[in-house]
């Protein structure tokens, strides 16, 4: 890290605004899920017990400018206060008088939650004048959000602009090390698993991670349009018409280490809508008929896969190998979690990079036997395609 921790600043008596992703689900005015709440805690709790008055700013959603109850943060005040068995006061606003009085009142170890910062509009302009008023309440400046570092948004570039000290806290720092790890330093094989409905979504990260690694394994929706570039019939499978050209070259670049499903589940009849699923097949890569879809990977593929990740030292993964939502065909996309978790146990490094994967490795049990699953899916995404991230390059160098 090149960049201020939490540990180099001087928390004591100090007003410490730090941005949190508190983006959790909602249901019944309750937390649904606390993940990204717990993942929050290290720092929460390394800033009261060295002295500092924490004031956590967060979003929720995507309110647009409104003030909508439903995208409250007060459940997460609540929630986040039976996490640490202590009281986290809320503040029904994220800016003005009323906010810098509560303030004035923390003490020392206090904690006090923001309301959410995309009430305003100005917050995802990236506001100058906005970014200034959140500065008012703090002396320092940490950013523990790493989800949202791929946005220069006024709670995460812009007011940084107001303080001398600018830190990341320890998610961040933890996820910027095992990204950073993985693509500058990766402990040899290194394997690449790809997935997710389209390759427009994922063009930028293959060009970036081909040169770097040993093998791509490619499955999704993403894979359908790898075939149509081989000659293959996809019958009513995912195609992107227009990057056919695209997996042509990249078929044609990364040669003997770009590795296709070899066999697919397919169905003469799907309603991803209405959940409905028709008849289910296994079929050879070569062998989807003209009028099915394919909806996953089959048992050979995963086969396949698992001969090649058995020496893997160094695995990242992003996006599922099927439509991993119904359970008819979320099988390859499972494998692939349990897969992880049996490389991670033989000692290679394995990142799981956010969003639907993050989802699928919880959702197999495993999330707690890779080495690290990433809480920035679009963020994670854009580190690993090779780009700055607004977030993380307006903190403070060391």
């Amino acid at each position: 890290m090149s960049k201020l921790t939490v540990e180099d600043l001087n928390l004591q008596g100090k007003r410490v605004l730090m941005r949190v992703d508190f983006s959790v689900p909602l249901e019944n005015g309750a937390v649904a899920d606390d993940t990204r709440i717990k993942a929050a805690v290290p720092t929460i709790d390394y800033i009261v017990k060295n002295g500092g008055k924490l004031i956590l700013m967060s979003h929720l959603g995507r309110p647009k400018g409104q003030r909508v109850p439903a995208m409250s943060l007060k459940p997460c005040a609540s929630a986040l206060s039976a996490i640490l068995g202590r009281k986290v006061a809320f503040a029904d606003d994220c800016i003005g008088t009323a906010v810098e009085n509560a303030v004035a009142e923390l003490g020392d170890g206090d904690i006090l939650l923001l309301e959410n910062l995309r009430y305003y509009q100005a917050e995802t302009e990236n506001d100058a004048d906005f970014a200034e008023k959140l500065a008012k309440l703090g002396d320092l400046y940490v950013n523990d959000a790493f989800g949202t570092a791929h946005r220069a948004h006024a709670s995460t570039e812009g007011v940084t602009h107001f303080f001398d000290q600018c830190a990341a806290g320890y998610l961040m720092t933890k996820e910027l090390d095992y990204l950073g790890n993985v693509m500058e330093n990766p402990a040899r094989p290194f394997v690449a698993i790809l997935g997710g409905a389209k390759i427009s979504g994922k063009i930028d990260v293959l060009t970036h991670l081909l040169p770097k690694v040993d093998k791509v394994i490619i499955g999704g929706g993403m894979a359908y349009t790898f075939f149509k570039a081989q000659g293959l019939e996809i019958g009513k499978s995912l195609l992107e018409a227009d990057k056919v050209d695209f997996a042509k070259d990249i078929l044609r670049q990364g040669g003997d280490k770009i590795v296709l499903p070899v066999d697919c589940q397919v169905t003469d009849f799907f309603d991803f809508g209405g959940r409905k699923i028709g008849e289910l097949k296994q079929v050879g890569a070569e062998a989807i008929p003209a009028d099915w879809e394919a909806l996953d990977i089959g048992s050979k593929s995963i086969d396949k896969f698992r001969s090649i990740l058995a020496d893997a030292r160094t695995v990242v993964w992003n996006g599922p190998m099927g439509v991993f939502e119904i359970p008819e065909t979320a099988k390859g996309t499972y494998a692939i979690a349990d897969l992880l978790a049996d490389v991670t146990a033989g000692g290679a490094i394995t990142v799981i990079g956010g969003g639907d994967s993050a989802s699928a490795v919880e959702k197999a049990g495993v999330a707690d036997k890779v080495s690290h699953v990433s809480t920035g899916g679009g963020a994670s995404l854009e580190f690993m395609e090779g780009k700055v991230l607004p977030g993380v390059a307006a903190l403070t160098d060391k």
